[in-house]
């Protein structure tokens, strides 16, 4: 995988605005690791929720299958009451259990994921319900630390980027989509997003 070091050469000699954000803002931390089921369970589990609500809801989940962290089979074996008296809503217990059933059924398969390009992760993991385009560009950036990942989607992204650029409006993706293209981020639109969140001091915290 590119070096951080080079991403950030790379946006400081093409990007002026960037440039000075970069200066003052700490590296990313974008450490790849390969719990990709595990990861997309907590995503759902922490889907508007603060990092310490999610966290506690995910304790009492894992508390449900002793301490261990439930396999798809598992999951699917407890009932919505079971899994609704540890906090979760009966809507992310069907996303759970949705994501449980298409990697039983084979329909998304983590031993072939790092194989497919962003594109098709995403066509793949949006299959399941409640895992969504912006869900997906954090499981690329965070778990699987891609730096070419661009998240059209985030408000965080489009207020830095309003405020950096100084554009008049909330920018739409393909707004965004220029502004990456102009100031010519990619390869590395991921560590770009980084410090576009951190010209907000707002960097997400992102539970996986």
């Amino acid at each position: 995988m590119p070096s951080i070091t080079l991403a950030i050469n790379h946006l400081k000699a093409h990007d002026p605005l960037l440039a000075y954000v970069i200066e003052f803002s700490t590296p990313p931390t974008l450490q790849a690791h390969t719990n990709y089921y595990q990861a997309l369970v907590d995503s759902i589990i922490s889907q508007q929720l603060s990092v310490k609500a999610a966290s506690a809801i995910e304790k009492r989940f894992i508390h449900l299958f002793d301490h261990q962290f439930p396999t798809p089979k598992q999951i699917l074996s407890k009932d919505t009451d079971t899994l609704r008296a540890v906090g979760l809503s009966r809507p992310k217990i069907r996303y759970i259990q949705d994501l449980a059933q298409h990697i039983l059924d084979g329909t998304v398969r983590f031993d072939t994921i790092d194989a497919l390009t962003n594109s098709e992760i995403i066509t793949e993991l949006t299959k399941v319900k409640g895992i969504g385009e912006w869900t997906v560009h954090m499981f690329l950036i965070f778990c699987m630390g891609r730096l070419d990942v661009l998240p059209v989607g985030d408000l965080g992204i489009k207020n830095g980027i309003q405020k950096l650029y100084h554009i008049d409006h909330l920018p739409s993706a393909d707004d965004i989509q220029e502004i990456a293209r102009i100031y010519k981020w990619h390869p590395y639109e991921s560590v770009a997003s980084w410090y576009v969140w951190q010209s907000l001091n707002n960097t997400p915290e992102i539970a996986i």
